[in-house]
């Protein structure tokens, strides 16, 4: 039986990682097991109406109690890589201090599990699950939670360090600040555009301590962050969109590129913000601004700006997930040309790519996910083509490995190339899982043929 979707025919590099992803809160479950403390998306689950389904992570899909079965789940696709983050309220649940022998054996037995199946390990540290009872004492909009990063980022290294392919600080802070500060959408649900800058700014600022420290420490793990980032369009030709997208471009991409790899904030957004500004000490910049051995980037979409801001995704003509998102994958390509062109960009990792599909169906004797073959064959094919052109492209990574917790979606929302069953918590690999397979056998072949 051959796949649904044509296999790309690019040869990629033979070291290029492959790889499937999750996040701890997202599957782990066990919310409440062997001493692990509440993390703030713990507590933004029980505020009524903050989960599309009224839903939680307590028992997600059960990985925690199913580690080892999913380990030889992820062997099986032929991958060579895992990207995972750490709880960190299950390693030291208040933030600071203590920590939490059991937490770190689960760790260490995921990455040892992993090494013992040939898979690469790469570990993020914040996915977002800070520990309540840092946010109970300001969370990231105080600056102390900084610090408290770092001394987080160090006693993962000294535990699993030595072991890990590449180590990211921080999964997507635009996120974290914008939709869990400004627009209160996610956790913890504040709507301040003056806390979002603040949480922006020590989110950056934790990232460049914490590689300092980690480097100071003997870091022998690849160090890097994840940004989500879209190529930004305006709607119409008009002066106004124009300017809109210019604006929307600064506060999605710029405003994490240009700290992170110019050493300032970029002035538009600065102007934008006004008195909301981040509040920015001296060293901050240059601390934020350290090498990076590699750059994460998170990739689902474009996005269209309209001044009136009345532009709705249906109005462009594409396909769209059940996200609302549309399918535009040569903006993968224009995003990374892009930043190849301004920026003096290390390594790329795509380290999330994927789509939300109605709940596959079984056909020919298994469940057939074809739009998701095609979403994943058409954007590896960008990604090829980035690399063609010039960008260091170093892997591409499968948002996501399994179905699971989506976030203020609940389990409403399946981005997996295996199949879980919220009731059994049974897994079953649907049609994409056996198309990534074929593709890794083909890259394989094209790897040894030279």
């Amino acid at each position: 039986m051959s796949p649904i979707a044509p296999l790309p025919t690019q040869a990629f590099p033979a070291d290029f990682i492959w790889g499937v992803a999750t996040a701890a809160f997202q599957i782990e479950g066990a919310a409440t097991a062997d001493g692990k403390g509440p993390s703030v998306w713990d507590s933004f689950c029980r505020q009524p109406g903050a989960i599309a389904d009224a839903s939680n992570g307590d028992v997600a899909c059960d990985h925690y109690h199913r580690l080892e079965a999913d380990l030889d789940l992820i062997a099986s696709l032929g991958v060579n890589s895992y990207r995972f983050s750490v709880s960190w309220p299950r390693v030291q649940p208040l933030g600071q201090g203590a920590w939490n022998p059991a937490g770190l054996d689960f760790y260490e037995r995921l990455v040892d599990g992993l090494l013992a199946r040939g898979l690469q390990a790469h570990l993020t540290l914040n996915h977002w699950d800070l520990p309540q009872a840092l946010q109970q004492q300001g969370g990231w909009m105080h600056r102390d939670t900084v610090q408290h990063f770092v001394d987080y980022a160090r006693g993962i290294q000294a535990r699993l360090g030595d072991r890990l392919s590449t180590l990211a600080t921080h999964n997507e802070p635009w996120v974290m600040a914008t939709l869990g500060h400004e627009t209160g959408i996610f956790a913890p649900g504040v709507k301040s555009r003056r806390s979002a800058s603040a949480v922006a700014h020590h989110l950056l600022l934790s990232h460049g301590l914490s590689l300092q420290a980690l480097r100071a420490d003997g870091a022998r793990a690849r160090l890097g962050i994840v940004l989500n980032q879209s190529p930004v369009q305006p709607a119409t030709p008009s002066a106004e969109d124009a300017a809109a997208a210019r604006l929307e471009d600064g506060k999605l991409v710029r405003w994490y590129m240009d700290p992170l790899l110019k050493g300032a904030y970029p002035e538009d957004v600065l102007a934008w913000l006004g008195d909301d500004g981040p509040p920015v000490q001296a060293g901050d910049l240059a601390a934020i601004a350290q090498p990076l051995d590699w750059l994460g980037l998170n990739y689902y979409s474009r996005a269209v700006v309209s001044a009136s801001g009345a532009w709705d995704a249906r109005q462009g003509g594409l396909p769209l997930t059940e996200m609302g998102w549309e399918i535009y994958p040569q903006g993968l390509t224009e995003l990374l040309l892009r930043l190849k062109r301004d920026y003096a960009v290390p390594p790329l990792v795509i380290t999330e790519n994927g789509g939300a599909f109605p709940d596959a169906t079984w056909h020919d004797g298994e469940l057939a996910d074809d739009d998701r073959c095609a979403y994943l064959a058409s954007h590896i094919g960008a990604v090829g083509d980035a690399l063609a052109a010039g960008v260091p492209m170093a892997g591409y990574i499968v948002w996501s490995l399994m179905d699971n917790f989506e976030w203020a979606s609940g389990y409403a929302k399946r981005f997996g190339i295996v199949h879980v069953d919220y009731q059994s918590l049974a897994r079953t690999p649907k049609r994409s899982a056996r198309w990534l397979s074929a593709f890794m056998a083909r890259q394989r072949l094209l790897a040894a043929r030279g």
